[in-house]
């Protein structure tokens, strides 16, 4: 599977890209990525992709040709999913980066735009009809975060991508944890500054340990993320509690 951005900054994409597991991801042949610079489809021998907005107002604008043009020259499917990472589009979770990646792995590429600057021209949406999403209702400098963060999301959940698969299916949002958070973990040692790691995971038993876990799960859930509970069929549908 491609993974295509499409920026103004790309050693600032790169540099993400080749580290940790994204990295490892691509050494292992799973993922390849294309950093596109939207500055090589300039419009001018300068080198310029922005302009003062018609009709006034602060702030650049990224100009259509350059955005539009770096698409065309990348693209291998018209039917890839192509992505404008925007403040002003569909919030991002884990069912939407579930989708996306069904998507790109039967298309073959996935095709991301980050805007910079006051925004881009919505020519480039109007024309493109790229898929618009947000990271969350807060305004960064430029969608080369917010991309990092959507590849980094889907590329974890390839096949093969990190040691132990059932790490990622567990996480929270999950189905395994019925959409809402996983629980807390510890690791050695077992006593740290007065702290000990409960008794329950120091027993052996299977069985308990994990129902010891749901029961972690649900409660945090309730207490830091009630929005994500079914009453029906969410993590404290049965509201029970396990052994502690």
């Amino acid at each position: 599977m491609a993974i295509k951005v499409l920026t103004l900054f790309p050693d600032m994409v790169r540099s993400v890209l080749g580290a940790s597991i994204l990295g490892r991801a691509a050494a292992q042949g799973q993922v390849t990525y294309t950093v596109a610079d939207i500055r090589d489809h300039a419009v001018d021998r300068h080198g310029t992709v922005d302009d003062y907005p018609y009709g006034g107002g602060p702030g650049m604008i990224m100009m259509a040709p350059p955005v539009i043009e770096t698409v065309e020259a990348v693209r291998e499917d018209e039917a890839a999913p192509l992505v404008l990472m925007t403040p002003q589009g569909e919030t991002l979770d884990e069912a939407l980066v579930l989708e996306l990646l069904v998507a790109a792995r039967a298309a073959g590429e996935l095709i991301l735009i980050c805007g910079h600057y006051k925004g881009v021209d919505q020519r480039v949406a109007d024309i493109l009809r790229p898929r618009e999403v947000s990271i969350g209702d807060y305004v960064l400098t430029g969608g080369e975060l917010p991309a990092l963060v959507l590849i980094d999301a889907l590329v974890r959940r390839l096949p093969g991508v990190l040691g132990n698969s059932d790490s990622a299916d567990a996480d929270s949002f999950t189905t395994a944890q019925a959409g809402g958070l996983d629980g807390c973990w510890y690791t050695r040692p077992a006593e740290f500054r007065g702290h000990a790691v409960p008794d329950i995971l120091l027993s052996g038993h299977h069985a308990k340990i994990a129902a010891w876990r749901e029961a972690e799960a649900r409660d945090r859930t309730r207490a830091r993320r009630p929005d994500l509970i079914d009453d029906e069929n969410g993590p404290t549908a049965d509201g029970g509690e396990s052994e502690r």
